[in-house]
């Protein structure tokens, strides 16, 4: 019988397992697909996140950003160069998911992929996972198989709303240095917003619809529009479309026995759309509740969903609040919120992972509240 059964091996997984085996637990992944896999995904990546590991991440860093370029419907554009914070990482997620992944190995985890999980039984005192070819046993189980995932439902947690994101991968015959600047525009995506990431011999155009419904072919045409009005060939790329699910209110992530960490626990940054770095921090949080757990507290998975309220829910209430506003208004919150040199450089250091949406959020509200609703802020 295993410590902990982990069903997924992305980022929240791979990174619950690393932690539990190095506190000497036992613990297996069982992930859907064979690895390395494919991951719709632009690929920026908060180098924070090196804080929770023992190893140096350079192997899969495909490049680095120093600068952003914000622009309004690709007009209106500004520039900054990110100061005083590391540059964000760029990279593909079917290599650095896999990275993460032997890092779990390489502390004593095991993994199993290309292993479908069927389904999961609470029997006595464990887990009981079904596969096809056999059932484990677990005293502890993390459902960490993403939004598409069946775990969450099978362990009773209530179906999330999912929103829709595209990915559009655009090679190129590039072998230089890639370029170090990164584009947001706003306002050309109803709704969302599209980034665009370069990388070696290639971009990665992505899009989120944050408000609204926009999909399906109405999604894939503005994608490709504004590749091409840009000027990028897009004669030789590849279209990926996907759901997604973000914060949306603080909930309980445990059941008996179980947590959900990561996409699984629905905890993507619903104004910027970061996923990453709150899925990682799931799954060091995860790893730690589990441990304690192990060690005979009670209370340690309940601990767990205060925890995660208390440093990614809260934190994003405010981002909440900002999107709320800012996608009803996009084109004057544009001006307002992004456009200022001084905001666009805040912008940059929350998306780098050295700022908190806290830090600045009340401040920019009264900005926005103040050119939108007429009298606000008055004597």
């Amino acid at each position: 019988m295993y410590n902990c059964i982990i069903i997924g091996a992305g980022p929240a997984g791979s990174t619950a397992a690393y932690h539990l085996a190095k506190r000497d637990r036992s613990v297996l992944v069982l992930e859907k697909a064979s690895l390395p896999r494919y991951k719709s995904c632009g690929g920026g990546v908060s180098p924070v996140i090196k804080q929770w590991f023992d190893c140096d991440f350079t192997p899969v860093i495909d490049n680095t950003i120093s600068q952003v370029r914000f622009s309004w419907q690709l007009t209106d554009p500004l520039e900054i160069e990110l100061k005083k914070v590391e540059p964000m990482w760029v990279v593909h997620r079917d290599k650095f998911d896999h990275f993460l992944t032997q890092q779990a190995q390489k502390q004593g985890a095991e993994l199993q992929d290309n292993t479908e999980v069927l389904g999961i039984t609470w029997v006595q005192d464990h887990w009981q996972v079904k596969t096809a070819n056999q059932v484990f046993k677990t005293e502890y189980l993390i459902a960490a198989d993403g939004v598409q995932g069946k775990s969450a439902a099978w362990l009773g947690f209530a179906p999330r709303k999912s929103l829709t994101g595209a990915t559009l991968e655009i090679p190129t015959n590039n072998n230089s240095s890639p370029p170090t600047l990164a584009s947001f525009d706003f306002g050309f995506l109803k709704g969302g917003y599209i980034w665009t990431f370069p990388k070696k011999n290639g971009y990665t155009i992505s899009g989120g619809c944050f408000k609204g419904s926009l999909k399906g072919a109405q999604l894939q045409k503005q994608i490709f529009d504004y590749a091409q009005q840009q000027g990028i060939n897009t004669s030789k790329s590849q279209y990926y479309e996907y759901p997604f699910t973000v914060w949306s209110q603080n909930q309980p992530l445990h059941t008996h026995r179980a947590l959900l960490a990561g996409e699984a626990a629905g905890v993507v940054d619903p104004l910027l759309g970061e996923g990453v770095r709150p899925a990682i921090l799931t799954g060091v949080r995860a790893a730690e509740a589990i441990d304690q757990a192990l060690t005979g507290n009670g209370e340690a998975l309940a601990n767990y969903s205060q925890i995660i309220t208390q440093e990614w829910g809260n934190e994003i209430a405010w981002a909440q609040k900002l999107a709320g506003i800012f996608y009803q208004f996009p084109q004057i919150a544009y001006k307002v919120a992004v456009k200022r040199p001084a905001a666009g450089q805040l912008m940059g250091e929350i998306l780098c992972g050295q700022l908190k949406y806290s830090d600045v959020t009340d401040k920019a509200m009264q900005v926005l509240k103040k050119r939108l609703i007429p009298g606000f802020g008055r004597a």
